[in-house]
């Protein structure tokens, strides 16, 4: 009978997503999301029933579907049967709309956007069921469950979260070193799924951030797991969605940084901050943190909280665009920016 149905050919991100559907890392969210979960989405940033969610999870096609509501259909990877598809809808997008709403653009020139009208303007909405699991790295990946479950062995019942897509400077080893100070443990969740094409390579910043915790911090209190799930790069709206699955994991508390999930200039540096008081409790305490740099006078990293307003033209920006563009030039960032243990690693996704 399988071989009768419909197939549907997704790529890497969809896969990802309908993995983190089934495993419960999206909840509430269960399945790709209708037109209806959508818009309300978009709009409202609530599920129709009224939970907070903010990212469309969408399944994207570039023609229109041949199925409707109370269709089966086969999703397919890589020539692959991978999950089964319980379409509850089959609609067509304004994407320009839908751009402006969760990216505050319609620019392509911003990397979610882009992508988002890249992969087409109709979309399938339903529930799935996932035949196909993609090999994973016991040690790395852990679905909620397992994560939870370790936090448990552990004794922790107080968990910071700690969202990057990046290899680790010295703005990010201080907010690990704040959540050690507020929690048990700090669970360290780097994406594993697609970055934009300047970003370092996710086995980099892995084994980055594995030698920052082997070499620098108490690695009986640090947990480094990967969170399977592509960038969206939606500033404040992706800041809320990253906590709610964090929570999924079983973070008590997350960290908001400058800027959280933006690029170039799109963003307010603290619209990441404040779109957390418009909205209820999220049953996750977030800790918000405002711009990390090297201060010669404190004699070392510091926040706008920290330090007493010395002389700003002194202080150091620590940018892992800085990084990046210095390793690119064959130049050794300084040790303000990042450890030079690190700096080897580093070479290594430039």
């Amino acid at each position: 009978m399988v071989e009768t149905l419909p197939q549907v050919t997704i790529g890497e991100d969809e896969r990802l997503d309908l993995e983190n559907l089934a495993t419960g890392a999206f909840h509430p969210v269960r399945g790709f999301m209708t037109r209806e979960e959508t818009l309300s989405v978009a709009q409202e940033m609530r599920l129709p029933a009224g939970e907070v969610w903010t990212i469309p999870i969408l399944l994207q096609l570039q023609e229109p579907p041949r199925v409707g509501k109370g269709d089966q259909v086969v999703l397919v990877h890589r020539a692959k049967p991978v999950a089964l598809l319980q379409v509850e809808d089959a609609y067509e997008l304004d994407l320009k709309t839908l751009s402006r709403q969760v990216f505050g653009t319609e620019s392509e020139a911003h990397p979610g956007v882009k992508k988002l009208l890249a992969k087409g303007p109709y979309a399938l909405g339903g529930r799935v069921e996932v035949w196909a699991w993609r090999p994973r790295s016991a040690q790395l990946e852990k679905t909620p469950e397992e994560t939870r479950a370790f936090f448990r062995e552990k004794g922790w019942s107080r968990v910071v979260a700690f969202q990057t897509r990046n290899a680790p400077h010295r703005a990010h080893e201080y907010l690990i070193r704040l959540g050690l100070e507020l929690a048990d443990g700090v669970l360290v969740h780097p994406i594993l799924g697609a970055k934009k094409e300047d970003d370092f390579p996710t086995e980099v910043i892995v084994k980055a951030y594995q030698a920052l915790i082997e070499g620098f911090l108490p690695r009986e209190r640090v947990a480094l797991f990967g969170l399977a799930t592509p960038m969206r790069y939606a500033g404040p709206r992706e800041a809320v969605f990253h906590a709610l699955v964090r929570k999924n994991f079983g973070a008590t508390h997350f960290l908001v940084g400058r800027d959280h999930a933006g690029v170039g200039n799109f963003y307010d540096p603290y619209a990441a901050h404040r779109i957390f008081d418009q909205l209820p409790p999220l049953g996750i305490e977030i800790v918000r943190v405002g711009a990390v740099f090297h201060c010669p006078i404190c004699g070392g990293i510091a926040s706008e909280r920290t330090c007493p307003d010395h002389h700003r033209e002194r202080r150091t920006p620590i940018s892992m665009t800085k990084v990046r563009y210095l390793l690119r030039e064959g130049k050794t960032p300084p040790a303000e920016l990042v450890r030079p243990e690190l700096i080897p690693i580093l070479q290594e996704g430039v």
